[in-house]
Protein backbone atom coordinates (compact mmCIF):
# COMPACT_ATOMS: atom_id res chain seq x y z
CA UNK A 1 0.00 0.00 0.00
CA UNK A 2 1.52 3.63 -1.06
CA UNK A 3 1.17 6.46 -2.85
CA UNK A 4 3.00 9.13 -4.83
CA UNK A 5 4.23 12.35 -4.27
CA UNK A 6 5.87 14.00 -7.38
CA UNK A 7 7.04 11.22 -9.06
CA UNK A 8 8.53 9.38 -6.08
CA UNK A 9 7.52 6.83 -3.98
CA UNK A 10 6.25 7.33 -0.57
CA UNK A 11 4.49 4.77 1.55
CA UNK A 12 1.97 5.79 3.84
CA UNK A 13 2.75 6.18 7.15
CA UNK A 14 0.60 3.34 8.56
CA UNK A 15 1.83 0.53 6.26
CA UNK A 16 5.46 1.97 6.62
CA UNK A 17 5.16 1.57 10.09
CA UNK A 18 3.95 -2.44 10.07
CA UNK A 19 6.66 -2.83 7.53
CA UNK A 20 9.21 -1.43 9.97
CA UNK A 21 7.81 -2.76 12.83
CA UNK A 22 8.01 -6.54 11.66
CA UNK A 23 11.31 -5.97 10.03
CA UNK A 24 13.61 -3.71 12.37
CA UNK A 25 15.42 -6.52 14.17
CA UNK A 26 16.07 -8.55 11.43
CA UNK A 27 17.89 -5.53 10.12
CA UNK A 28 19.04 -3.79 13.60
CA UNK A 29 20.87 -7.70 13.44
CA UNK A 30 22.42 -7.42 9.98
CA UNK A 31 23.59 -4.22 10.90
CA UNK A 32 25.44 -5.26 14.04
CA UNK A 33 26.50 -8.46 11.84
CA UNK A 34 28.12 -6.19 9.22
CA UNK A 35 29.84 -4.26 12.33
CA UNK A 36 31.01 -7.52 14.24
CA UNK A 37 32.75 -8.30 11.01
CA UNK A 38 35.38 -5.42 11.61
CA UNK A 39 34.88 -4.69 7.38
CA UNK A 40 33.83 -0.83 8.37
CA UNK A 41 37.54 -0.93 9.93
CA UNK A 42 38.99 -0.99 6.80
CA UNK A 43 40.37 1.94 5.25
CA UNK A 44 39.31 0.92 2.29
CA UNK A 45 35.60 0.19 3.22
CA UNK A 46 35.70 3.69 4.67
CA UNK A 47 36.66 5.45 1.45
CA UNK A 48 34.64 3.51 -1.12
CA UNK A 49 31.75 4.26 1.13
CA UNK A 50 32.51 8.05 0.95
CA UNK A 51 33.60 7.89 -2.63
CA UNK A 52 29.82 6.11 -3.14
CA UNK A 53 28.15 9.20 -1.27
CA UNK A 54 30.30 11.53 -3.73
CA UNK A 55 28.91 9.45 -6.41
CA UNK A 56 25.43 9.86 -4.75
CA UNK A 57 25.57 13.35 -4.89
CA UNK A 58 26.66 13.71 -8.40
CA UNK A 59 24.31 11.29 -10.24
CA UNK A 60 21.43 12.06 -8.57
CA UNK A 61 21.46 16.08 -8.26
CA UNK A 62 18.42 16.34 -10.44
CA UNK A 63 16.32 14.07 -8.19
CA UNK A 64 17.50 15.91 -5.12
CA UNK A 65 16.51 19.14 -6.64
CA UNK A 66 13.30 18.16 -7.58
CA UNK A 67 12.48 16.56 -4.09
CA UNK A 68 13.74 19.84 -2.31
CA UNK A 69 11.53 22.05 -4.94
CA UNK A 70 8.28 19.81 -4.23
CA UNK A 71 8.91 19.53 -0.21
CA UNK A 72 9.78 23.19 0.65
CA UNK A 73 9.68 25.37 -2.64
CA UNK A 74 13.55 26.18 -2.84
CA UNK A 75 15.70 26.95 -6.11
CA UNK A 76 18.37 24.31 -6.96
CA UNK A 77 20.42 27.54 -6.57
CA UNK A 78 19.86 27.89 -2.66
CA UNK A 79 19.99 23.66 -2.55
CA UNK A 80 23.44 23.25 -4.18
CA UNK A 81 24.69 26.59 -2.21
CA UNK A 82 23.16 24.69 1.11
CA UNK A 83 23.21 20.91 0.59
CA UNK A 84 24.43 19.24 -2.42
CA UNK A 85 27.37 21.73 -2.62
CA UNK A 86 28.74 21.72 0.82
CA UNK A 87 27.97 17.93 0.97
CA UNK A 88 30.86 17.48 -1.67
CA UNK A 89 33.17 19.49 -0.07
CA UNK A 90 32.65 17.55 3.21
CA UNK A 91 32.97 14.42 1.75
CA UNK A 92 35.81 15.45 -0.06
CA UNK A 93 37.58 16.83 3.00
CA UNK A 94 36.79 13.68 4.77
CA UNK A 95 38.86 11.58 1.82
CA UNK A 96 41.40 13.96 2.00
CA UNK A 97 41.66 13.36 6.07
CA UNK A 98 40.83 9.87 6.12
CA UNK A 99 43.88 8.03 6.54
CA UNK A 100 45.33 10.80 9.38
CA UNK A 101 42.28 11.07 11.01
CA UNK A 102 41.70 6.91 11.42
CA UNK A 103 45.69 6.70 12.45
CA UNK A 104 46.73 6.20 16.44
CA UNK A 105 48.23 9.19 17.77
CA UNK A 106 50.99 9.07 19.91
CA UNK A 107 50.45 9.73 23.98
CA UNK A 108 53.40 11.65 25.96
CA UNK A 109 54.44 9.48 29.36
CA UNK A 110 56.81 11.19 31.90
CA UNK A 111 60.36 10.21 32.03
CA UNK A 112 59.80 7.88 35.39
CA UNK A 113 57.93 5.51 32.93
CA UNK A 114 60.43 4.70 31.19
CA UNK A 115 60.81 2.08 29.18
CA UNK A 116 56.50 2.79 28.15
CA UNK A 117 54.47 4.32 25.44
CA UNK A 118 51.38 5.15 24.72
CA UNK A 119 48.99 6.05 21.81
CA UNK A 120 45.20 7.05 21.13
CA UNK A 121 43.60 4.67 19.43
CA UNK A 122 40.52 5.93 17.15
CA UNK A 123 37.81 2.89 17.01
CA UNK A 124 34.29 3.32 15.71
CA UNK A 125 31.39 3.31 18.16
CA UNK A 126 29.27 0.27 16.62
CA UNK A 127 25.53 1.11 15.42
CA UNK A 128 24.27 4.51 15.53
CA UNK A 129 20.78 6.45 14.86
CA UNK A 130 20.30 9.34 13.49
CA UNK A 131 17.50 11.34 12.94
CA UNK A 132 17.42 14.37 10.59
CA UNK A 133 14.74 17.47 9.98
CA UNK A 134 12.78 18.52 7.30
CA UNK A 135 14.43 21.74 6.33
CA UNK A 136 17.65 20.05 5.14
CA UNK A 137 16.81 17.05 4.49
CA UNK A 138 19.87 16.24 2.63
CA UNK A 139 22.79 18.18 4.49
CA UNK A 140 21.29 17.33 7.90
CA UNK A 141 20.94 13.71 6.91
CA UNK A 142 24.08 13.33 4.59
CA UNK A 143 26.54 15.39 6.80
CA UNK A 144 26.24 13.74 10.05
CA UNK A 145 26.55 9.95 7.73
CA UNK A 146 29.60 11.10 6.08
CA UNK A 147 31.05 11.38 9.79
CA UNK A 148 29.71 8.21 11.07
CA UNK A 149 31.34 6.14 8.01
CA UNK A 150 34.41 7.95 7.95
CA UNK A 151 34.70 6.31 11.28
CA UNK A 152 33.83 2.74 10.57
CA UNK A 153 30.35 2.48 11.91
CA UNK A 154 26.70 1.04 10.90
CA UNK A 155 23.83 4.17 10.33
CA UNK A 156 20.24 3.73 10.64
CA UNK A 157 19.02 7.19 9.18
CA UNK A 158 15.70 8.29 9.65
CA UNK A 159 14.52 11.15 7.89
CA UNK A 160 11.90 12.97 8.67
CA UNK A 161 8.41 12.61 7.17
CA UNK A 162 7.76 16.23 6.80
CA UNK A 163 10.22 16.07 3.61
CA UNK A 164 8.19 12.86 1.69
CA UNK A 165 9.64 13.44 -1.10
CA UNK A 166 13.75 14.11 -0.06
CA UNK A 167 12.61 11.18 2.49
CA UNK A 168 12.32 8.34 -0.24
CA UNK A 169 14.73 9.86 -2.61
CA UNK A 170 17.14 8.79 0.48
CA UNK A 171 15.48 5.61 0.84
CA UNK A 172 15.61 4.75 -2.94
CA UNK A 173 19.16 5.42 -3.57
CA UNK A 174 20.98 5.18 -0.36
CA UNK A 175 21.15 1.72 -0.84
CA UNK A 176 22.38 1.43 -4.54
CA UNK A 177 25.43 3.76 -3.49
CA UNK A 178 26.46 2.76 -0.20
CA UNK A 179 27.05 -1.06 1.58
CA UNK A 180 23.07 -1.65 2.06
CA UNK A 181 24.64 -4.21 5.13
CA UNK A 182 25.90 -1.59 6.58
CA UNK A 183 23.89 1.76 6.27
CA UNK A 184 19.89 1.38 6.25
CA UNK A 185 17.23 4.07 5.47
CA UNK A 186 14.02 3.86 7.36
CA UNK A 187 11.02 6.16 7.01
CA UNK A 188 8.10 6.37 8.23
CA UNK A 189 6.25 9.04 10.87
CA UNK A 190 6.09 9.19 14.95
CA UNK A 191 5.13 5.59 15.58
CA UNK A 192 8.75 4.56 13.80
CA UNK A 193 10.68 6.84 15.68
CA UNK A 194 9.03 5.87 19.11
CA UNK A 195 10.11 2.35 17.85
CA UNK A 196 13.61 3.19 16.80
CA UNK A 197 14.37 5.07 20.25
CA UNK A 198 13.20 2.01 21.99
CA UNK A 199 16.05 0.16 20.50
CA UNK A 200 19.61 -0.25 21.98
CA UNK A 201 22.21 2.18 20.19
CA UNK A 202 25.81 3.00 20.58
CA UNK A 203 24.55 6.79 19.68
CA UNK A 204 21.95 8.90 19.01
CA UNK A 205 22.62 12.14 16.55
CA UNK A 206 19.35 14.33 16.86
CA UNK A 207 18.69 17.33 14.62
CA UNK A 208 15.04 18.97 15.66
CA UNK A 209 12.99 20.73 17.86
CA UNK A 210 14.02 21.09 22.07
CA UNK A 211 10.70 19.48 22.65
CA UNK A 212 11.55 16.14 20.63
CA UNK A 213 14.98 16.53 21.44
CA UNK A 214 13.62 15.54 25.32
CA UNK A 215 12.14 12.73 23.89
CA UNK A 216 15.09 11.12 22.38
CA UNK A 217 17.46 12.02 25.80
CA UNK A 218 14.86 10.43 27.92
CA UNK A 219 14.52 7.32 25.50
CA UNK A 220 18.41 7.17 25.52
CA UNK A 221 18.74 7.02 29.04
CA UNK A 222 17.30 3.82 29.26
CA UNK A 223 20.24 2.40 27.76
CA UNK A 224 22.88 4.64 28.59
CA UNK A 225 23.28 5.66 25.02
CA UNK A 226 25.37 8.72 24.35
CA UNK A 227 23.54 11.69 22.32
CA UNK A 228 24.20 14.26 20.31
CA UNK A 229 21.28 17.48 19.66
CA UNK A 230 21.28 19.74 17.33
CA UNK A 231 18.37 22.10 18.31
CA UNK A 232 18.29 25.71 18.11
CA UNK A 233 17.24 28.95 19.89
CA UNK A 234 17.18 32.08 19.12
CA UNK A 235 20.07 33.27 17.27
CA UNK A 236 20.16 37.26 17.34
CA UNK A 237 22.12 39.65 14.61
CA UNK A 238 23.16 42.80 16.66
CA UNK A 239 23.68 45.17 13.85
CA UNK A 240 26.36 48.65 14.98
CA UNK A 241 25.71 51.78 13.30
CA UNK A 242 27.85 51.47 10.28
CA UNK A 243 29.46 54.31 9.31
CA UNK A 244 30.45 53.76 5.54
CA UNK A 245 27.53 53.25 3.28
CA UNK A 246 29.57 50.14 1.30
CA UNK A 247 29.83 48.43 5.53
CA UNK A 248 26.05 48.98 6.17
CA UNK A 249 25.30 47.71 2.50
CA UNK A 250 27.32 44.70 3.02
CA UNK A 251 25.84 43.61 6.48
CA UNK A 252 22.17 44.46 5.33
CA UNK A 253 22.28 41.91 2.47
CA UNK A 254 24.23 39.43 4.14
CA UNK A 255 21.27 39.85 7.54
CA UNK A 256 18.69 39.61 4.50
CA UNK A 257 20.52 36.22 3.32
CA UNK A 258 21.09 35.23 6.48
CA UNK A 259 17.43 35.54 7.48
CA UNK A 260 14.98 35.07 5.11
CA UNK A 261 17.56 33.76 2.31
CA UNK A 262 18.01 30.40 4.72
CA UNK A 263 15.08 27.98 3.70
CA UNK A 264 12.56 31.30 4.18
CA UNK A 265 13.65 31.97 7.69
CA UNK A 266 13.37 27.96 8.83
CA UNK A 267 16.94 27.14 9.72
CA UNK A 268 17.99 26.70 13.43
CA UNK A 269 21.02 29.30 12.67
CA UNK A 270 19.02 31.67 10.66
CA UNK A 271 19.30 34.89 12.44
CA UNK A 272 16.03 35.09 14.95
CA UNK A 273 15.91 39.14 15.47
CA UNK A 274 18.09 41.93 15.79
CA UNK A 275 19.49 43.98 18.28
CA UNK A 276 19.96 47.73 17.12
CA UNK A 277 20.36 51.39 18.53
CA UNK A 278 17.83 53.20 18.61
CA UNK A 279 19.12 55.69 16.64
CA UNK A 280 20.36 53.24 13.90
CA UNK A 281 16.81 51.47 13.83
CA UNK A 282 15.20 53.64 11.50
CA UNK A 283 17.76 53.96 8.58
CA UNK A 284 18.35 50.04 9.18
CA UNK A 285 14.93 49.42 8.44
CA UNK A 286 14.62 51.67 5.51
CA UNK A 287 17.89 50.24 3.94
CA UNK A 288 16.58 46.35 4.54
CA UNK A 289 13.14 47.70 2.85
CA UNK A 290 14.76 48.69 -0.09
CA UNK A 291 17.25 45.94 -0.61
CA UNK A 292 14.31 42.76 -0.14
CA UNK A 293 13.22 44.68 -2.76
CA UNK A 294 15.99 44.91 -4.65
CA UNK A 295 16.74 41.21 -3.85
CA UNK A 296 12.99 39.68 -3.91
CA UNK A 297 11.25 42.07 -6.39
CA UNK A 298 7.99 44.24 -5.46
CA UNK A 299 6.18 40.11 -5.12
CA UNK A 300 8.57 38.24 -3.20
CA UNK A 301 6.59 35.21 -3.75
CA UNK A 302 7.07 35.16 -7.52
CA UNK A 303 10.96 35.68 -7.22
CA UNK A 304 11.49 31.94 -6.85
CA UNK A 305 13.98 32.71 -4.39
CA UNK A 306 12.33 31.92 -0.81
CA UNK A 307 11.24 28.43 0.53
CA UNK A 308 7.84 28.59 1.11
CA UNK A 309 6.17 27.53 4.85
CA UNK A 310 7.00 23.32 5.32
CA UNK A 311 3.64 22.70 5.89
CA UNK A 312 -0.23 24.26 6.69
CA UNK A 313 0.35 23.22 10.65
CA UNK A 314 3.97 25.37 10.97
CA UNK A 315 2.16 28.19 9.08
CA UNK A 316 -0.72 28.80 11.53
CA UNK A 317 2.14 28.88 13.72
CA UNK A 318 3.79 31.73 12.07
CA UNK A 319 0.16 32.96 11.33
CA UNK A 320 -0.48 32.93 15.45
CA UNK A 321 2.73 34.96 16.46
CA UNK A 322 1.30 37.67 14.29
CA UNK A 323 -2.33 37.66 15.88
CA UNK A 324 -1.50 39.21 19.19
CA UNK A 325 -2.17 42.81 18.33
CA UNK A 326 0.46 44.38 19.98
CA UNK A 327 2.58 41.98 17.49
CA UNK A 328 0.90 43.25 14.37
CA UNK A 329 0.67 47.26 15.21
CA UNK A 330 4.64 46.51 15.05
CA UNK A 331 4.79 45.23 11.28
CA UNK A 332 7.05 48.02 9.24
CA UNK A 333 6.75 45.32 6.37
CA UNK A 334 5.31 43.23 4.98
CA UNK A 335 2.73 40.61 7.06
CA UNK A 336 1.15 39.31 4.15
CA UNK A 337 0.40 35.54 4.21
CA UNK A 338 -0.99 33.23 1.98
CA UNK A 339 -2.32 30.25 3.24
CA UNK A 340 -3.54 28.68 0.31
CA UNK A 341 0.51 28.29 -1.24
CA UNK A 342 1.84 28.16 2.06
CA UNK A 343 4.11 31.50 1.69
CA UNK A 344 4.37 34.37 4.15
CA UNK A 345 6.82 37.34 2.25
CA UNK A 346 9.20 38.66 4.02
CA UNK A 347 8.23 40.26 7.52
CA UNK A 348 9.77 43.05 9.69
CA UNK A 349 8.83 44.05 13.15
CA UNK A 350 10.25 46.76 15.18
CA UNK A 351 10.45 46.73 18.87
CA UNK A 352 7.47 43.70 19.31
CA UNK A 353 6.67 43.23 23.54
CA UNK A 354 9.16 41.15 24.50
CA UNK A 355 7.21 38.97 26.40
CA UNK A 356 5.31 38.13 22.93
CA UNK A 357 5.66 34.33 21.88
CA UNK A 358 7.53 36.34 18.85
CA UNK A 359 10.44 37.59 21.31
CA UNK A 360 9.95 34.10 23.62
CA UNK A 361 9.94 31.35 21.08
CA UNK A 362 12.42 30.31 18.36
CA UNK A 363 10.37 32.33 15.06
CA UNK A 364 10.89 29.52 12.35
CA UNK A 365 10.01 31.49 9.85
CA UNK A 366 10.45 34.70 7.56
CA UNK A 367 9.20 37.07 10.24
CA UNK A 368 12.00 39.20 11.56
CA UNK A 369 11.67 41.48 14.64
CA UNK A 370 14.15 44.30 15.56
CA UNK A 371 14.81 45.73 19.18
CA UNK A 372 15.85 48.90 19.77
CA UNK A 373 18.51 49.42 22.03
CA UNK A 374 20.22 53.01 23.59
CA UNK A 375 23.33 51.75 23.25
CA UNK A 376 24.74 48.81 20.56
CA UNK A 377 26.86 47.63 23.86
CA UNK A 378 23.36 46.91 25.94
CA UNK A 379 23.43 43.88 23.45
CA UNK A 380 25.46 41.84 25.71
CA UNK A 381 23.27 41.78 28.41
CA UNK A 382 20.19 41.34 26.39
CA UNK A 383 21.57 38.08 25.19
CA UNK A 384 22.91 36.91 28.57
CA UNK A 385 19.40 37.24 30.03
CA UNK A 386 18.29 34.47 28.10
CA UNK A 387 19.35 31.37 27.20
CA UNK A 388 22.38 30.64 24.90
CA UNK A 389 21.63 30.06 21.42
CA UNK A 390 22.98 28.46 19.05
CA UNK A 391 24.76 31.51 17.38
CA UNK A 392 25.11 35.01 17.65
CA UNK A 393 25.98 37.23 14.92
CA UNK A 394 27.14 40.86 15.10
CA UNK A 395 27.79 43.36 12.76
CA UNK A 396 30.54 45.89 14.05
CA UNK A 397 33.94 47.17 13.28
CA UNK A 398 34.07 47.89 16.78
CA UNK A 399 36.92 45.93 18.59
CA UNK A 400 36.15 46.60 21.79
CA UNK A 401 32.77 45.16 21.25
CA UNK A 402 33.95 42.08 19.35
CA UNK A 403 36.52 40.76 22.20
CA UNK A 404 33.35 41.70 25.07
CA UNK A 405 31.10 39.94 22.80
CA UNK A 406 33.25 36.73 22.80
CA UNK A 407 34.03 36.65 26.44
CA UNK A 408 31.26 38.06 27.61
CA UNK A 409 28.36 35.67 26.45
CA UNK A 410 27.92 31.70 25.52
CA UNK A 411 26.39 30.42 22.17
CA UNK A 412 27.52 27.46 20.13
CA UNK A 413 29.54 30.13 17.85
CA UNK A 414 29.51 33.52 17.02
CA UNK A 415 30.06 35.35 13.66
CA UNK A 416 31.27 39.00 12.71
CA UNK A 417 29.75 40.91 9.79
CA UNK A 418 28.28 37.67 8.34
CA UNK A 419 25.72 35.08 8.64
CA UNK A 420 25.38 30.98 7.92
CA UNK A 421 28.83 30.85 6.29
CA UNK A 422 30.54 29.04 9.80
CA UNK A 423 27.91 26.03 8.77
CA UNK A 424 30.20 25.61 5.55
CA UNK A 425 33.70 25.72 7.70
CA UNK A 426 35.09 22.19 8.40
CA UNK A 427 37.56 23.25 10.51
CA UNK A 428 35.38 24.57 13.17
CA UNK A 429 32.78 22.58 15.22
CA UNK A 430 28.99 23.02 14.39
CA UNK A 431 26.76 22.80 17.41
CA UNK A 432 25.13 23.98 20.14
CA UNK A 433 25.79 24.63 24.37
CA UNK A 434 22.90 24.71 27.03
CA UNK A 435 19.07 24.82 25.05
CA UNK A 436 20.36 25.06 21.66
CA UNK A 437 21.93 21.67 21.97
CA UNK A 438 25.03 19.88 22.93
CA UNK A 439 27.89 17.72 20.63
CA UNK A 440 29.50 18.97 17.51
CA UNK A 441 29.91 17.91 14.15
CA UNK A 442 31.25 18.84 10.63
CA UNK A 443 34.88 17.85 9.45
CA UNK A 444 37.28 16.29 11.82
CA UNK A 445 34.66 16.85 13.94
CA UNK A 446 32.03 14.76 12.70
CA UNK A 447 34.39 11.77 12.49
CA UNK A 448 35.66 12.20 16.50
CA UNK A 449 31.32 12.37 17.23
CA UNK A 450 31.25 8.92 16.17
CA UNK A 451 34.72 7.64 17.40
CA UNK A 452 36.13 6.54 20.78
CA UNK A 453 39.19 7.37 21.06
CA UNK A 454 40.78 4.23 22.77
CA UNK A 455 43.81 5.13 25.53
CA UNK A 456 46.33 2.15 25.18
CA UNK A 457 49.59 1.97 27.29
CA UNK A 458 52.49 -0.13 26.67
CA UNK A 459 55.33 -1.04 29.76
CA UNK A 460 57.92 -3.47 29.90
CA UNK A 461 59.13 -5.66 32.93
CA UNK A 462 62.63 -4.40 32.94
CA UNK A 463 62.17 -1.99 35.33
CA UNK A 464 59.48 -1.72 38.41
CA UNK A 465 57.98 1.30 40.80
CA UNK A 466 58.80 -1.05 43.81
CA UNK A 467 57.42 1.25 46.71
CA UNK A 468 53.42 1.49 45.09
CA UNK A 469 53.23 -1.89 46.90
CA UNK A 470 52.07 -2.41 50.46
CA UNK A 471 53.79 -2.93 52.76
CA UNK A 472 53.50 1.29 53.56
CA UNK A 473 55.66 2.91 55.71
CA UNK A 474 56.81 7.04 55.78
CA UNK A 475 59.59 6.37 53.01
CA UNK A 476 56.76 5.25 50.48
CA UNK A 477 54.59 8.20 51.45
CA UNK A 478 57.79 10.43 50.41
CA UNK A 479 58.48 8.83 47.56
CA UNK A 480 55.14 9.48 46.48
CA UNK A 481 54.74 12.96 47.32
CA UNK A 482 58.49 13.35 45.16
CA UNK A 483 56.87 11.31 42.33
CA UNK A 484 53.78 12.41 41.44
CA UNK A 485 55.75 15.89 40.96
CA UNK A 486 58.15 14.49 38.71
CA UNK A 487 60.35 15.59 41.77
CA UNK A 488 63.35 13.28 40.36
CA UNK A 489 66.07 15.24 42.45
CA UNK A 490 63.49 14.91 45.51
CA UNK A 491 63.34 10.92 44.68
CA UNK A 492 66.80 10.62 44.39
CA UNK A 493 67.35 12.21 47.61
CA UNK A 494 64.74 9.70 49.82
CA UNK A 495 66.07 6.74 48.33
CA UNK A 496 69.97 7.88 49.71
CA UNK A 497 68.42 8.54 52.80
CA UNK A 498 69.10 12.42 52.64
CA UNK A 499 65.35 13.27 52.55
CA UNK A 500 63.40 12.46 55.70
CA UNK A 501 60.46 14.63 55.84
Amino acid sequence: MGGEYGGYRVPFILSLAMETLSDLQKDLEELRETFSSGKTKEECWRRSQLKGLLTLLQEKEDDIFKALKQDIGKHPAETYRDEIGTLIKSVDYALVGLKKWMSPKKAKLPVAAFPSSAELVPEPLGLVLIFSSWNYPFGLSLEPLIGAIAAGNTVVLKPSELAPASSSVLADTIHTYLDKKAVKVIQGGHSVGEQLLQQKWDKIFFTGSAHVGRIVMSAAAKHLTPVVLELGGKSPAVVDSLISSWDRQVAIKRILIGKFGACGGQACIGIDYILVERKFASTLVEQMKYFIRKIYGENPKESNSIARIINKKHFLRLKNLLADPMVKASIVHGGSLDEDNLFIEPTILIDPPLKAAIMTEEIFGPLLPIIPLEKIEDSIAFIKARPRPLTIYAFTKNETLKRRMVSETSSGSIVFNDAIIQYAAETIPFGGVGESGFGRYHGKFSFDTFTHEKGVLRRSFLTEFWFRFPPWNDTKLLLFRSAYRFDYLGLLLVLLGLKKS
